[in-house]
């Protein structure tokens, strides 16, 4: 175990000789982000290799010392991800823990690989770049789960299920058609952290500590090397600003928000009460004391993690919304939110696809629930209107008096005879009952966007296209 006097000695000589004793335990631990700052240590050391060498390209370092600097990088790098790096609280952050061993493994020529930086526009770099990583990783989760929903959507085109409004039937509506809407919501998603990368990715290196730097260096050999398009146009604003990890986390949030909708969906849809899917048992439980139970608990934990991820961003949000320019050490308090939100988002993309993909559906259910509750209600309406000529308010009327007299006989509008809905308007011919069924429901829906089930498939036959 490392002496703790010794490593306040390491510590003040990564300071230089600006303190002459350590900061007390308290101090130390308020200060050091290395506890959880260590998860860019890949980003770290792929920044310090693309500066050092860029340092030499300039002729601000020798070649020799910068291929040290390279090949010890890599030492430290296969150090890290075997599992046995000593991490130092008392080097604070990744970059110090990274440069204290870097010194160690090639001696002298690691202290030239600061020239020219800060570690402002370091963790800046790394942090971006992370952030950057992480958008590619809910692109391609959001593509897979794009792909499980349309397939579902295909299945299920002509299955007819009801559509809700405040939770009640309102509409007949197609089980394919009602995927296709988490398609497009997801679709957009996808779109949301597309554009949040192409707007993240400029490169902050090169800033140094706010203002720039004396040395002839080039930013845009540096943001090229770690596939940024452009550095970034101000020091102040490259060291200072977090949006990009702000537009991340408000992205995130929109699409927990939309995993959430369709988790408490499958919550409902699986219960004794709906039974419109089944749940496998590789996302569901029992119960400790209920043999006959099943409860859809990743469902459940997806619809709750919302709440982590909005969390997360509110956090980033009250911490960067006070900050004078440029850096403040608030802003490490940036990250800690950041990897938690970014760690389940991307567990619930995973879960929420597996889910959707290996759910049953029980097409019988949703056809039966689709036919109760006066669902075509509006049909008959629209049909009045149309045929019988009548204005829309009455119509209206005319309907909600037919579905008084089907409440008080106890069956559904297709259920009363010609002559009982006569009675109430004797314009009403044979022709309404053409109407009156589910599926001619649904398959009358032929507007750009509806439910009938060659638009359903139409839609999909588009976003197949366009996922390629």
């Amino acid at each position: 175990m490392t002496d703790q006097t010794d490593e306040n000695k390491s510590s003040n000589a990564m300071w230089g000789g600006r303190f002459a004793a350590g900061p007390d335990a308290i101090m130390e631990a308020i200060n050091a982000s290395i506890g959880y700052d260590q998860r860019l240590y890949a980003q770290d050391i792929r920044g310090s290799r693309a500066h050092a060498a860029m340092l030499a390209a300039q002729g601000i370092i020798s070649d020799k010392d910068a291929e040290a600097i390279g090949e010890g990088l890599l030492t430290v790098l296969s150090e890290i991800e075997a599992g046995g790096f000593p991490f130092s609280t008392a080097l604070e952050d990744i970059h110090m823990n990274v440069e204290a061993r870097l010194k160690e493994v090639i001696g002298e020529p690691a202290g030239r690989l600061h020239t020219a930086r800060s570690r402002n526009d370091q963790v800046a770099t790394d942090f971006r770049l992370w952030v950057r990583e992480q958008c590619d990783a809910a692109i391609t989760g959001l593509d897979t789960l794009i792909r499980a929903a349309l397939t579902r959507a295909e299945d299920g085109a002509d299955w007819v299920m009801p559509g809700f409004t405040h939770l009640q039937t309102a509409q007949p509506v197609t089980f394919g058609h009602h995927m296709m809407a988490y398609v497009e919501m997801f679709a957009r998603d996808k779109s949301r952290f597309e554009d949040a990368r192409k707007r993240m990715n400029e490169c902050p290196l090169g800033a140094a500590a706010l203002a720039g730097t004396g040395f002839p260096i080039d930013r845009h050999a540096t943001a090229e090397a770690l596939g940024f398009d452009r550095p970034m146009a101000n020091s102040l604003d490259a060291v200072s600003d977090r949006d990009f990890a702000l537009e991340f986390l408000s992205a995130s949030s929109i699409c927990a928000v939309h995993m959430s909708r369709l988790a408490e969906e499958l919550v409902i849809w699986s219960s004794a009460q709906f039974r419109f899917v089944a749940m496998s048992d590789k996302w569901s439980t029992g119960s400790s004391i209920m043999p006959q139970k099943r409860n859809p608990d990743a469902a459940e934990l997806i619809r709750a993690k919302i709440g982590r991820i909005l969390g997360a961003s509110v956090a980033l949000f009250t911490v960067m919304k006070g900050l004078p320019l440029a850096y403040s050490k608030d802003m490490q308090e940036d990250k800690e939110q950041v990897f938690d939100a970014a760690d389940n988002l991307m567990l619930a993309l995973a879960a929420m696809a597996g889910m959707i993909g290996d759910m049953t559906v029980n097409a019988d259910k949703l056809e039966a629930a689709a036919s109760g509750g006066f669902s075509t209600a509006t049909d008959l309406a629209d049909w009045l209107v149309r045929e019988a000529g009548l204005p829309f308010r009455d119509a209206h009327h005319v309907t909600g008096s037919l579905v008084a007299m089907a409440e008080e006989k106890g069956c559904d509008l297709p259920d009363l005879s010609l002559e009982q809905m006569q009675s109430i308007n004797p314009a009403i011919t044979e022709s309404v009952f053409d109407v009156l069924g589910v599926h001619n429901s649904v398959a009358s829906r032929q507007s750009y966007g509806g439910t009938a089930p060659d638009q359903v498939r139409a839609q999909i036959a588009r976003w197949k296209e366009q996922l390629g």
